[in-house]
């Protein structure tokens, strides 16, 4: 895979791509039985250009706000390829200063240089014209009414999914030590122990409180979230080791429809208030709850936990497969219990070496990084204390820092709803008319 593809900037692209325009009708923005909105068809320039391949491809890479796919939101709109044998993919964003370009454009770059023949891909960017933003705002609304869980999740909330294709890969030690640091820097953090036969995030974040039930209107009980300060931020833990009567040793022994159907529960009945980032910890391996949160959270990425051996590496390639089948965007690659160099040098590969990088390089994703096996990491989860917070001085603890550093401003940048985004449209939007009704009623 040429370094072409992932190095492109996007200081070349500055044409807005207008040549098909869709506009979205009163119907399909009104009619309660509204049809999908139908989206325009992007040029495709090139005998040789495999335009089903090409769109297939891209619609693994998912807007992480809108919930849904670059081709069917009809942000595509142009295929080429050139003289020189690249191929270009023009897209149009809502506005020419969205945020989540870079992480469209890296996507898209991995997506389409996948495929045989391809190995220098250019991502170009336009300005959606106004007819055009309306329409993605009625696909968008169509898309959130017919396949979205109604949860109190903030649409700003970045959702991670923590996952590995298997288990023993430190994947739950992970989510913890990312989650105390992200809520270090000032973020207010969700955490969903989503394996619910295999919890762990009360002892390893050393919450001993119960998550409090209170009834809501129409006879319904709600969940709040077990809140704890860490640094400038809080975190807000669910786990079924926080409901009162779980019993840390007892087996919970439930059939996949019903810890699918826990893992709903979790989503639908807590309430989570305003956060930042929710990060899922996932079960290990590709079983019902994995596909049922492709179904429940269309907007959640999904970070790869592996070890370096070659064994789990090639489990872990297959929960990213799945991932990416549900439509579900792969935002990276983490190698846990990596290589430990001695201070004189020698260097340890208990697990082997190398295993996480070459999963990343596979798949077409980021390598986060490599984190050492560190006995405080173990030693810091029997106490209840993250070592990537407790233990400040270690290599472990340092690469977990730099790790967090890439999701916030690369990865998975906290989402700023004034910004850019069909969301952020609709809550000014809001606030406009609300606004205005308050002058009036003043007046």
């Amino acid at each position: 895979m040429s370094d072409d593809h992932t190095s492109d900037t996007m200081s070349d692209t500055t044409d807005t791509t207008d040549d098909t325009t869709v506009a979205s009708s009163a119907t399909a923005e009104t009619a309660p039985d509204v049809a999908r909105p139908a989206v325009s068809a992007p040029t495709v320039i090139g005998d040789d250009v495999d335009e089903a391949a090409i769109l297939n491809a891209l619609r693994g890479v998912i807007d992480p706000e809108l919930g849904d796919n670059v081709v069917d939101l009809g942000m595509v709109k142009r295929v080429e390829r050139s003289a020189d044998r690249a191929m270009h993919i023009t897209m149009a964003l809502t506005t020419a200063g969205c945020p989540l370009r870079a992480q469209l454009m890296r996507d898209a770059k991995a997506r389409v240089a996948s495929l045989p023949g391809i190995d220098v891909v250019k991502v170009h960017f336009g300005e959606m014209t106004a007819d055009e933003r309306k329409n993605v705002m009625a696909h968008a609304r169509w898309k959130a009414r017919e396949n979205a869980l109604d949860t109190d999740i903030p649409a700003t909330a970045r959702i991670l999914a923590i996952s590995s294709g298997k288990g023993g890969v430190g994947k739950s030690s992970v989510t913890a030590n990312l989650a105390v640091l992200l809520a270090d820097q000032g973020y207010t953090v969700g955490v969903l122990d989503a394996d619910v036969g295999g919890f762990s995030m009360p002892q390893l974040l050393g919450i001993d409180a119960e998550i409090e039930g209170e009834r809501a209107g129409e006879g319904k009980t709600v969940m709040k979230p077990v809140v704890r300060a860490v640094g400038d931020g809080v975190l807000h833990v669910v786990s079924m080791g926080a409901i009162a009567g779980a019993n840390q040793t007892e087996a919970i022994m439930w059939r996949g429809l019903m810890l699918n159907r826990a893992v709903q529960h979790f989503l639908e009945d807590v309430q989570w208030g305003e956060l930042d980032y929710l990060l899922i910890d996932m079960p290990p391996g590709t079983s019902d709850i994995q596909m049922g949160l492709a179904r429940m959270l269309p907007r959640a990425d999904v970070v790869i936990v592996t070890t370096p051996a070659k064994a789990a590496q090639q489990v872990a390639a297959r929960a990213a497969d799945m991932a990416r089948k549900g439509f579900l965007r792969v935002a990276g690659v983490i190698e846990n219990m990596g290589p430990v160099t001695a201070a004189d040098g020698t260097v340890t590969a208990m697990f082997g070496a190398g295993g996480g990088q070459a999963l990343a390089d596979e798949i077409g994703v980021p390598f986060l990084g490599s984190i050492p096996l560190d006995p405080t990491i173990a030693a810091g989860g029997d106490a209840g204390r993250p070592a990537a917070l407790d233990h400040t001085d270690t290599v472990a603890a340092a690469v977990y820092r730099d790790i967090v550093e890439l999701i916030v401003t690369d990865v998975a940048p906290p989402v700023k709803i004034a910004d850019c985004s069909l969301r952020g449209a609709l809550v000014r939007a809001g606030a406009d008319l609300e606004g205005a009704r308050e002058r009036a009623h003043a007046g």
